[in-house]
């Protein structure tokens, strides 16, 4: 009874954490969705530049295709996990610990090789000044994906310029600075900024919010959560997984009390045996011994009154 206790303990903890792997999993393709807008505009921007190298190197091991791929995966093994546990399937849940070993082992490398590249590719603030050059081709018919790119950090990032908002006017024809600039933007805000009060546009450059961004994102910090959870939950999954598995194939090779009474009752009926009684299992585990039972005979003696006088008693 204590055993099939556990086994059903054991199987609504892994239903709870395949439920949270396919929450995890989720979170990290929606994120990765979220980033995926600003990882292409900040590519544009820094593109043949040292520090497109380093955008590469930091988010898209992390982002494309592992994460993805590992995600995706896990909601596969989960269902493979879910049904094992359901229909108590040795089978299904070693598929199931084998999945989850392998995935975890892909995540712990993937993790230190990127580790490794961050420290092999140092970003340096020499680097975010170069962005300048990018700056240049701002709003010209060809290069509208380079405006668009620029509109948008700077909008997101609430910056402007790459070290002052004071670069667009150094490096191009402008008399004034984007109106994605604009604290409180609309169309002739930076104009009118530029010409009455200079505090409506934003003050800090966009070089030192794409240092932050490098160095540690909101959003990289949450895939990293994310993925580090998604590991530690993996492992008690694998140890849960171990236990059920020896749990189940051990109650399979010794019955519990409600087995041996229904083998009982179903043996004493076959058999026609008023009653059985079940010996030790056999080596292999899948057959019992038993003894068949029948009533002992006993003997009935009528004795009446009058031969109590007599002395005449009669057996049957």
């Amino acid at each position: 009874m204590a055993r099939e206790d556990s086994v059903k303990c054991l199987r609504c903890l892994l239903y709870a954490l395949n439920l949270l792997f396919w929450l995890m999993s989720i979170c990290v393709l929606a994120v990765s969705a979220w980033m995926r807008d600003y990882l292409n505009n900040v590519l544009t921007l820094t593109a043949e530049t040292r520090v497109e190298e380093a955008v590469i190197l930091t988010y898209f091991p992390v982002v494309h295709p592992v994460m993805i791929a590992v995600c995706c995966f896990l909601i596969i093994v989960g269902m493979l996990g879910y049904c094992g546990t359901v229909k108590r399937n040795l089978l299904l849940l070693a598929w199931y610990f084998g999945s989850l070993l392998v995935i975890f082992c892909v995540e712990l490398a993937c993790g230190v090789w990127t580790y490794e590249q961050e420290l092999m590719v140092p970003v340096q603030w020499s680097d975010m000044v170069t962005l300048k050059a990018r700056m240049t081709n701002y709003g010209l018919p060809r290069y509208r994906w380079l405006t668009h790119a620029w509109n948008f950090f700077q909008r997101e990032f609430k910056c402007c310029g790459v070290v002052y908002f004071t670069d667009w006017l150094e490096m191009t024809e402008m008399d004034w600075p984007p109106d994605s600039c604009c604290v409180r933007e609309f169309p002739g805000c930076s104009k009118q900024a530029h010409q009455e009060d200079l505090s409506d546009l934003y003050q800090e450059g966009c070089g030192k919010k794409m240092y932050s961004f490098l160095r540690g994102t909101k959003q990289l910090q949450v895939l990293r959560f994310l993925g580090i959870s998604i590991g530690v939950t993996q492992i008690l999954a694998m140890i849960l997984t171990i236990t059920l598995l020896w749990a189940l194939y051990y109650d399979r090779r010794e019955p519990g009390t409600d087995q041996m009474m229904s083998l009982k009752n179903d043996t004493s009926q076959h058999l026609s045996c008023p009653s059985v009684e079940l010996l030790k299992p056999r080596e292999d585990g899948r057959a019992f011994d038993f003894i068949c039972k029948q009533p002992e005979p006993r003997l009935r003696i009528s004795i009446e009154r009058s031969a109590l006088l007599t002395g005449n008693v009669y057996f049957f």
